[in-house]
């Protein structure tokens, strides 16, 4: 069982992002003792998309231009179309989820998340997976794209799609408890 009694998590959304993949990530991570906190370049509460529709809201914790990623242990990038295709063009988000590579924190990222990764120049030379569309801009980021359920590269666990939340839930599970990968460090 991978403890993480203490640790607190961050999970960076805006509105749009997947909601199965925040909602099942996020209790598991809390059915093991993190502290999770959303967030976001908004105030107050994101919107989740659900399928094919709007889902359900969520209440932000902390807005992303205040958030430090020397306060938290980890992060979770939950995909949706929507979600990252707008964080990827704020800097704040930008830079947020840059800090966390350059200090080893442990990164999950599923489904379309890994377009926001893109942005912070820290793929190069990594392997990862994500949804299949997604394929030639991780190639052209320097970074080599696997079709494989989930995929761990020093600390960066990444996913295809809903599909594949069992296996990126235990290797997120496995990988945060583990704390921070020296090799995840970019410059």
């Amino acid at each position: 069982m991978n403890n993480l009694q203490g640790k607190k998590v961050a999970v960076l959304v805006t509105d749009g992002f997947e909601e199965v993949e925040f909602t099942r990530p996020v209790a598991v991570l809390k059915d093991a003792g993190a502290i999770v906190h959303v967030i976001s370049p908004q105030q107050g509460t994101v919107r989740a998309w659900n399928k094919d529709n709007w889902g359900n809201e969520c209440v932000v914790d902390r807005n992303v231009s205040e958030a430090r990623a020397s306060d938290y242990d980890s992060l979770l990038l939950p995909g949706g179309v929507m979600n990252p295709d707008q964080l990827r063009t704020n800097s704040d988000a930008v830079k947020f989820v840059k800090d966390c590579f350059a200090a080893g924190k442990p990164i999950a990222a599923i489904c379309h998340a890994p377009q926001l990764l893109i942005e912070t120049g820290a793929l190069e030379g990594r392997e990862l997976t994500s949804y299949p569309s997604l394929k030639t801009d991780i190639e052209n980021a320097g970074a080599k794209w696997v079709d494989s359920e989930v995929v761990v590269d020093a600390g960066l666990i990444t996913s295809r799609t809903p599909d594949d939340i069992p296996a990126f839930n235990n290797k997120m599970l496995e990988e945060f408890a583990e704390g921070v990968h020296q090799e995840q460090m970019t410059v």
